[in-house]
């Protein structure tokens, strides 16, 4: 079959559907066990991306999924092919006896397919290929199937492999666990997708790790798609009375709309019916449903979010009533308030969409789980060293229906009239012996005992002999209740209320609404709106504002000025402090203590997080920062103390765990490092760190290796971090240079200065394609390069990328200046400035440039020779794509047209060179962002 593909493909012919059709492989006969899980590829039809912009791309002001859609330091890929190419893809299945599950490491982990082998049921979207549009933060998504994403929503990773292991437990269960590191803010997230013997459920386990030395905000929504037509129904818990927007900016009735809803009148249609320019050319519904019901698919027309929150209830999920079949998601409410369902709408734009997305599958719905998080955007924290662990699970049903609840055990349906209670009533586990009882009011009218199978579902009917009372189904196994329906007790939710705009500054009356409107920003990551000005007007009306003297502390921190952040952080002290000595709050010491640690005064930065630990809240990061510098003077004892405190605290902390392994090797307790790591492996058998101590292999792609080794730095552990930077890594192409430099650093450090000059040189002709540093390591790095090697053209155009993606515009564009003036001929500092200048210091000579230098025929040192010789300003940028994507600074009013459509996944350019960042309805406060006129403002 895959051979007649490619010779249709030969022909110019596209593949028909029957060619692209996906074939799971069969499991190896070496899985014997009830659980089986293989590595076996998979051939697909592929539209592949095209290679990432070698630019770097500072879209500061651009809107995504309601919140920044920053995307450096990731590499934009802007064009998709296409025309699709037979793939081999690498990946990892895992079946029981009732469920089977396909996986794709190289695409962010996803689960790809999720089919019931008990019906043949595709209980998640099948994608029988693989095309890509430009939705993702960085260019290519692809529908289907469950996406898992963090730390914001689309997964900046989503198109990005992840490493994979199959742990398999002594209960029979296997995992298929996926790991990588975020790579806009290097947090650590892993999934295990879980199958257990005899239980027709997935189970997905999930480990959030902050390794990073500061608090973030992260959110996890996984979405899953599945199929739909006319007869596909969304369901949510009974409590549900009304839906959300993104951001809360419009909330509506739910399951009937009864009012204005991105931009359609449900509540006329359900007076009047659909308009003609509203009624669907395909997926036409049959009249059994109202039009105003949100909960079918066909009734929505446009691109449309909603969001449920403030539910008690564990569960939602489809159905397909015309194949009797459905999916049901659940999870514990207290965690996983997020109950979402997007769809792209039953009309010709949500038609154009599905065939960008797929060949011949059809359109989709996602019902997004979101753990932590009940909106988007709606972000929580990770404290520096948490770990945040849950189980989020997914199972399909038959011929039950819509379900009225549903837990892990069961899914029931009730069906109560004419004198008569029907039931459904479908379970994820054998119980040989159950008991089914149904009450009205105090009096049981029926009694079912038997055996259920998750194969069969049950069907049983009641006649109802007595006048009134609400009814209660209880339905238990031995003394263990399994599910409980009692409708009566179930209270409506009440409606949200809906989000408005914080006023400016300085008509905010009080410090303490400053404080927070800045937190807001802060925290939900606002595209066009900077929290510092809510603080800085706090503290013009009071110099001594503890709160948001701590604010702007920890956002100079987070853009690198060190110097500022600790005048901040003292006068935040100083308040804390003016009555009481020991404040309620260790975060002004902590990060007092980061600022010092920056500077490179340790001492001060020492004494500092210890007075952090006198709060509980800081002991686990503060103890670690201590036992690092304790490290650095090879005082042991007091690291492994100080070790030991911190894991008291935040017992999963992995580099904290790690760090005592290595210390207990230091102090000759070789027998307790072993047994301690093999705790730490079983913890998390993909954590870079305990596999290096377990294996000497350090990190196989450039990114991971720089994180090992700046936690291997900061601990003192010179040598150990100077040979896994030695050591040869196939994938380093994007971070060489950093590694180079971060080598010189260390032999510096360690006295051995001609070696040291000798790899800065190196470093110095690295190729600086895709290098985009982001860590606040790399800015100190990178400032100690530009000083001690001052004839190095690209370490300033390094740094002045960072400096710019922190907004320090000024800082940035002398670098980039140092660069060009120390290598004429390299291009791209040269278009960072076009940006810096038009944008920042708003000199249209800045695209000068566009049109002289590099002009097609001309090598790129001719072209700057030639300019500089004909007197033009030395103010030239090769910016003839970047000023149209909306970058730089000038954007003070960024502003998104919304029109009530929620346009979640892009522009229409899918395949598109020029590619165009994606339209979210934004969390905008209420303004709309309309194509600018030339010369308003930045492009």
């Amino acid at each position: 079959m895959l051979q007649d593909a490619m010779d249709a493909m030969k022909r110019g012919n596209q593949p028909s559907a029957d060619l692209t059709k996906l074939e799971l492989p069969p499991a190896p006969a070496a899985e014997q066990g009830p659980v089986k899980a293989w590595h076996a590829p998979v051939s697909m039809f592929s539209y592949m991306p095209a290679a990432p912009d070698p630019n770097p791309l500072f879209l500061e002001k651009r809107v995504y999924q309601g919140s920044s859609g920053r995307v450096y330091p990731l590499p934009v890929i802007d064009y998709i092919e296409r025309i699709p190419h037979p793939r081999l893809w690498d990946a990892v299945h895992i079946e029981n006896e009732f469920l089977r599950l396909m996986i794709l490491p190289a695409i962010g982990g996803r689960i790809h397919v999720g089919v019931d082998k008990r019906t043949g049921y595709d209980f998640f979207y099948r994608q029988n290929v693989i095309k890509p549009a430009l939705v993702g933060l960085a260019g290519p998504w692809i529908s289907g199937g469950v996406e898992f994403n963090w730390p914001q929503h689309h997964r900046p990773a989503t198109f990005m492999p992840v490493e994979t292991s199959i742990d398999r437990d002594p209960d029979g269960s296997v995992t298929i666990w996926c790991s990588d590191h975020d790579p806009m803010a290097r947090m650590k997230g892993m999934h295990g997708i879980c199958l257990h013997p005899g239980r027709a459920y997935v189970e997905l386990k999930v480990r959030l790790y902050n390794r990073t030395l500061q608090t973030q905000t992260f959110l996890w929504w996984a979405n899953m798609a599945t199929r739909v037509h006319e007869q596909y129904q969304s369901f949510f818990p009974k409590d549900v009375r009304y839906a959300a927007d993104h951001a809360k900016r419009a909330v509506t009735e739910y399951p009937r709309s009864q009012s204005l809803y991105y931009g359609i009148d449900y509540g006329e249609r359900a007076r009047t019916g659909v308009p003609s320019e509203e009624t669907p050319s395909q997926f036409v519904p049959d009249g059994s449903y109202p039009p105003n019901d949100l909960g079918w698919y066909a009734n929505i027309p446009v691109p449309t979010s909603y969001m449920i929150m403030s539910s008690r209830g564990d569960f939602f999920g489809g159905y397909d009533h015309r194949r009797r079949a459905g999916t049901v998601a659940y999870a514990n409410h207290h965690i996983a308030p997020g109950k979402k369902q997007w769809t792209w709408g039953n009309h010709d734009f949500g038609y154009a969409w599905d065939r960008s997305l797929t060949d011949s599958d059809g359109p989709y719905v996602e019902l997004m789980s979101g753990v932590y998080t009940d909106n988007q955007p709606d972000f929580s924290f990770l404290a520096p060293g948490e770990t945040k662990s849950f189980s989020q699970y997914w199972y399909p049903i038959g011929d039950i229906g819509v379900p009225d609840l549903a837990n892990l055990h069961a899914a029931l349906r009730v069906e109560h009239s004419d004198g008569l209670v029907t039931l459904h009533l479908q379970v994820t586990e054998n119980h040989p012996e159950v008991r089914l009882t149904v009450r009205i009011g105090e009096l049981e009218i029926a009694r079912w005992t038997g055996n259920l199978t998750t194969v069969v579902p049950l069907h049983l009917q009641f006649p109802i002999n007595v006048a009134s009372g609400s009814i209660e189904v209880t339905l238990t196994d031995g003394d263990r209740c399994l599910l409980r329906y009692a409708p009566e007790e179930i209270a409506p939710v009440p409606s949200p209320t809906v989000a408005t705009e914080p006023p400016l500054p300085e008509e905010v009356p009080s410090n303490d609404e400053l404080f927070l409107n800045g937190l807001h920003l802060e925290q939900y990551r606002h595209p066009t709106r900077s929290p510092e000005i809510y603080w800085r007007e706090a503290i013009k009306r009071d110099p001594g504002d503890s709160r948001c003297n701590l604010a702007l502390g920890r956002w100079h921190l987070s853009r690198g000025e060190f110097p500022q952040a600790e005048k901040h952080l003292l006068a935040s002290i100083a308040r804390f402090t003016l009555r009481n000595p020991n404040p309620p709050d260790g975060e002004p010491h902590y990060t007092l203590g980061l600022a010092l640690y920056y500077q490179e005064r340790p001492d001060e930065a020492y004494d500092a997080f210890y007075k952090s630990t006198w709060n509980a809240a800081w002991r686990a990061p503060a103890y670690h920062r201590l036992a690092e510098i304790d490290c650095t003077r090879a005082d042991w004892t007091a690291t492994l103390d100080h070790l030991e405190r911190s894991l008291r605290a935040e017992t999963d902390n992995l580099n904290a765990r790690n760090l005592r392994t290595l210390v207990l090797r230091r102090l000759g307790r070789a027998a307790e490092a072993a047994a301690f790591l093999e705790e730490t492996r079983a913890l998390d058998p993909l954590d870079i760190f305990s596999r290096w101590l377990e294996t000497d292999a350090p990190p196989q792609t450039g990114q991971l290796l720089l994180d090992l080794a700046f936690d291997l730095v900061r601990a003192g552990f010179l040598d150990e971090a100077l040979s896994i930077l030695a050591a040869p890594i196939p994938d380093t192409i994007e971070v060489e240079p950093i590694l180079l430099h971060l080598q010189a650093d260390i032999l510096d450090r360690l006295g051995r200065p001609h070696e040291c000059v000798a790899v800065r040189e190196r470093a110095r002709h690295a190729d600086p394609t895709y290098v985009f540093p982001s860590r606040l390591e790399e800015l100190v790095l990178l400032s100690k390069a530009v000083q001690e090697n001052p004839g190095d053209p690209h370490a300033p155009y390094y740094l002045g990328n960072l400096l710019y993606d922190r907004r320090r515009y000024s800082e940035a564009i002398m670098m980039w200046e140092r660069a060009v003036a120390l290598e004429t001929s390299f291009a791209t500092p040269w278009r960072n400035l076009g940006i810096g200048y038009f944008n920042v210091l708003l000199d249209p000579g800045g695209l000068e440039g566009v049109g002289l230098g590099l002009d097609i025929g001309l090598s790129e040192k001719a072209a700057v020779n030639r300019l500089l010789a004909e007197g033009a300003p030395a103010k030239v940028g090769f910016v003839a794509d970047a000023v149209d994507l909306g970058v730089g600074g000038r954007e003070e009013g960024a502003e998104e047209e919304t029109s009530g459509c929620d346009r979640k996944k892009g522009s229409h350019g899918v395949t598109s060179r020029a590619w165009a960042p994606q339209k979210e309805a934004a969390h905008c406060w209420g303004v709309s962002m309309k194509p600018r006129q030339p010369g308003a403002g930045s492009r």
